[in-house]
């Protein structure tokens, strides 16, 4: 019983680190790669892209991991620091900006992961 017990208590901290850490994308770009936790290349069709993100204009407006991106001034802002890169075969994660916060979010679930937590 005591296992069982244990392995409730930690399921429940990191259900509760995952909504902490999920709650805002706001983003840095940064001028250079070794400082990034993510490289980005921007495609022009949303069929090629992982995630499709539309930029809000205020913080508070982004949410989660959903495409929602508030880009920030300073690093020290930022929940994840990213680096836009010249060639697809350099990146992390392909995005497609669009028009309108509906069309916001992920295409491909499996680098989902790439923007969990504070990561710079």
């Amino acid at each position: 019983m005591k296992h069982v017990s244990t392995l409730r208590v930690l399921l429940v901290a990191l259900c509760m680190i995952a909504a902490v850490s999920a709650k805002a994308q706001k983003i840095y770009s940064t001028d250079h790669d070794y400082q990034a936790a993510v490289k980005v290349y921007v495609v022009d069709h949303e069929y090629q892209a992982d995630l499709l993100v539309y930029r809000e204009s205020h913080d508070y407006q982004a949410e989660g991991n959903k495409g929602r991106w508030y880009f920030v001034s300073h690093d020290y802002q930022a929940d994840i620091t990213v680096y836009f890169v010249d060639h697809e075969y350099q990146a992390d994660v392909r995005i497609c900006f669009v028009e309108h916060e509906y069309q916001a979010g992920w295409r491909n679930n499996e680098k989902k992961h790439l923007f969990y937590g504070k990561r710079k």
